[in-house]
């Protein structure tokens, strides 16, 4: 081979090192959340200063990757904010912290940056989910969580909406019909009992209570994936509703008992068959602390025993990186939730 065609081939060689490795360079912006309004105790708000502070950014830094930090938004507590049908509370300021973190996500990754949310109670992922999949109209979720947070406004015992953000997200949940405000309070009530007296019957859910209902401080929320684009994994601790809704709409999840039978890496394979295939899409992974076992994170509002272990968190993280090849993954977004410090 002669010099002349020994130094082209190189050349080429070279520039296509380059090229790929601009390429696969990460831009990534982190998005602070500090809200705790959708459930009833006081800390998680601290979650973004403490994950900051264990020096998230100079190890994004120390990887290669571009950091973008927007810092914390701020979020306005709403005057006056009733509970929804006596039962779900801060619905408008939940409402509107959702909207605020939707709309500063849209404008991150518009920018083309990869979006990490730190929060924060898991509410949030209604808004972080909603601003992804604005740019991203074949958005796929993996949920990693001891919880489904499927409940709806009318199922929900406990009224804290981070139990609630999935079903506002799912369009097969949404009620069409949306009754007018004027009547919400009385026909809801009524499913409201229905519906208690359904589960200590131990019968069918109500034919209407496993929809979403128009609610105060939600009517910007646009349902953005279908029960087909999610997939759950660590679940081990399930409303009666919530396993109904599951059912019904024959929605993916992988239970602890799927972990442990089958292991995390043939969970991973049915995950990705299923969101993936053979297609080109988006990722969001939402991520609960509270996934993982509390022995070894006990930092969580909502501990539950026999959870992931570390490696298995790593793993499930890992496999989700390398689902774009050379150039890491296709996740696009990724929310951090209910850190407690």
């Amino acid at each position: 081979m002669s010099l002349p065609i020994r130094f082209i081939k190189l050349l080429k060689e070279k520039v296509r090192v380059v090229n790929l490795q601009k390429k696969c360079t990460h831009s990534i912006a982190v998005i602070g959340a500090p809200f705790s309004k959708g459930q009833k105790w006081c800390g998680v708000e601290h979650g973004p200063a403490a994950i900051r502070k264990a020096g998230l950014i100079e190890r994004l830094s120390g990887i290669g990757c571009d950091i973008y930090d927007v810092g914390d938004l701020n979020f306005a507590q709403v005057p006056d904010d009733k509970l929804y049908n006596n039962t779900v509370k801060y619905p408008r300021t939940v409402g509107l912290a959702c909207q605020v973190l939707a709309d500063e996500v849209n404008r991150v990754v518009g920018a083309g940056h990869t979006c990490i949310t730190l929060g924060g109670d898991h509410s949030l992922a209604l808004g972080s989910i909603s601003g992804h999949a604005q740019h991203c109209s074949d958005l796929c979720v993996v949920w990693v969580d001891a919880h489904a947070d499927i409940n709806t406004p009318l199922t929900t015992s406990s009224g804290n909406l981070h139990g609630q953000p999935v079903s506002f997200l799912l369009r097969e949940l949404q009620d069409k019909a949306h009754f007018p405000d004027t009547s919400l309070h009385c026909r809801h009530h009524h499913f409201r009992v229905r519906r208690i007296c359904t589960w200590k019957a131990n019968t069918h859910l109500h034919v209407r209570s496993h929809l979403v209902p128009l609610i105060p401080g939600f009517s910007w929320i646009k349902p953005c994936i279908s029960t087909s684009d999610i997939v759950y994994i660590g679940l081990r601790d399930l409303d009666p509703a919530e396993q109904f809704i599951l059912k019904k709409y024959d929605i993916t999840y992988h239970s602890m008992r799927q972990i442990d039978c089958f292991g995390i890496q043939k969970v991973m394979e049915k995950t990705f068959d299923q969101l993936l295939g053979r297609r080109q899409r988006a990722i969001h992974l939402s991520f609960d602390i509270d996934a993982f076992d509390p022995v070894l994170a006990p930092a969580t509002g909502t501990p539950v025993i026999g959870g992931l272990t570390y490696r298995e968190g790593m793993y499930i993280t890992e496999e989700i990186h390398n689902t774009g090849g050379d150039c890491g993954s296709r996740v696009g977004g990724l929310s951090n939730m209910e850190w407690w410090p």
